[in-house]
């Protein structure tokens, strides 16, 4: 078997191998685009096990490595730079570094998402950036409308406040940044709706998904982006693990038997921590608990702080709905996941986000 310490880089990767029948060490840099990396690891006689950190665009080559019959281990980026003493930092050094940690097992391997729960977040996220770029138009639109004296809020994007907007006398250049923008919002209607409608045939294939949405104020967006991020619940033992997960807890700076406590931490994916906001605004009025909670926080730490908490209970409850539907063997239960691992807009429109009725 050979195990493989690799610093991966976008236009190449360097190695150090270990030949476990024979001792032999190897160290290469692989070029990418001229198909060097492809060469080599086809022409390995035995699988590999390469250990590599977590990083961006290498999806093309963890298919590799799965065509290829290799083992490919992703390590916690921070846990490896933390087990590293000397403070000098090369591709060479952080190969052998990899490779050491591997063969001493104590590599920080952590859990990755299949391709098609990858492929599930490119659905998510481009909605989410659409649904971005719409209130961003709606916003320069609604600038336009009160420098007019216009103000409208939610009531300009109805067929009544459209053609009070068509209807401002504007100057010549802001005549036709009006005209663009209402050009653009219209454009990006036709693609959010079928990406809507997307999102709640793929909740609806996903029992855990359809667990979720039975919380009041979560809807398929904020379950599915929920399920596709998390990955198989168990992994975390706690639910203060996945709150620091989704960066929901509070930076601390504590010594001298002083704990000191600040902002959220924000360690976590920015998409689903959003998406949790904005579902625990829906939550707050429509949960009797989760509103009297909200109310207190409200009145003594202001909304914004009000609202981070009612996003950091939501997960909470969502966290615990998981753990109690999961039943060993069932659809979206994840059974046989492997125990060796580290844990490491609107949600949709009105239409959409609108929770379950009690009858369902």
């Amino acid at each position: 078997m050979f195990i493989i310490g690799c610093d991966f880089h976008t236009r190449f990767q360097w190695i150090a191998m270990l030949d476990t029948e024979t001792g032999e060490l190897v160290e290469r840099r692989l070029e990418h685009e001229n198909g060097e990396a492809r060469a080599f690891y086809a022409a390995l006689a035995r699988r590999a096990r390469v250990g590599m950190e977590a990083t961006g665009y290498s999806q093309w080559f963890e298919a590799l490595l799965a065509e290829l019959g290799h083992e490919l281990w992703v390590g916690d980026a921070a846990e490896i730079r933390r087990a590293m003493v000397r403070k000098q930092k090369t591709d060479s050094r952080d190969a052998w570094h990899l490779l050491d940690l591997l063969v001493k097992d104590q590599f920080p391997r952590i859990w990755t998402a299949s391709p098609a729960e990858r492929d599930v977040r490119q659905l998510l996220r481009h909605r989410y950036k659409l649904v971005c770029w719409r209130t961003s138009v709606r916003n320069q639109l609604h600038a336009l409308a009160m420098g007019e004296g216009v103000c409208r809020k939610g009531k300009l994007w109805t067929a009544a406040g459209r053609k009070e907007l068509e209807g401002l006398a504007l100057g010549p250049w802001a005549s036709r940044r009006r005209r663009e923008l209402l050009a653009m919002q219209d454009w990006l209607e036709a693609p959010i709706r079928a990406l809507d409608e997307a999102v709640l045939a793929e909740a609806g294939r996903r029992p855990a998904a359809q667990r979720l949405m039975e919380q009041r104020g979560v809807g398929p967006v904020t379950a599915l982006a929920f399920v596709a991020t998390i990955g198989p619940i168990h992994r975390f033992q706690s639910s203060k693990q996945l709150v620091s997960y989704l960066g929901l807890n509070p930076r601390e700076s504590s010594s001298g038997g002083k704990q000191r406590l600040g902002s959220i931490s924000k360690q976590g994916n920015c998409m689903l921590r959003f998406l949790l906001v904005e579902a625990a605004q829906t939550a707050a009025r429509l949960d009797p608990e989760l509103r009297r909670d909200y109310l207190r926080l409200k009145f003594r730490r202001g909304s914004a702080v009000a609202k981070v908490a009612i996003a950091r209970k939501l997960a909470v409850r969502l966290y615990w709905k998981l753990r109690e539907s999961r039943q060993p063997g069932a659809a979206g239960s994840y059974a046989g996941w492997p125990g060796n691992f580290r844990g490491g807009p609107r949600s949709i429109d009105k239409m959409v986000e609108r929770p379950a009725s009690p009858g369902n």
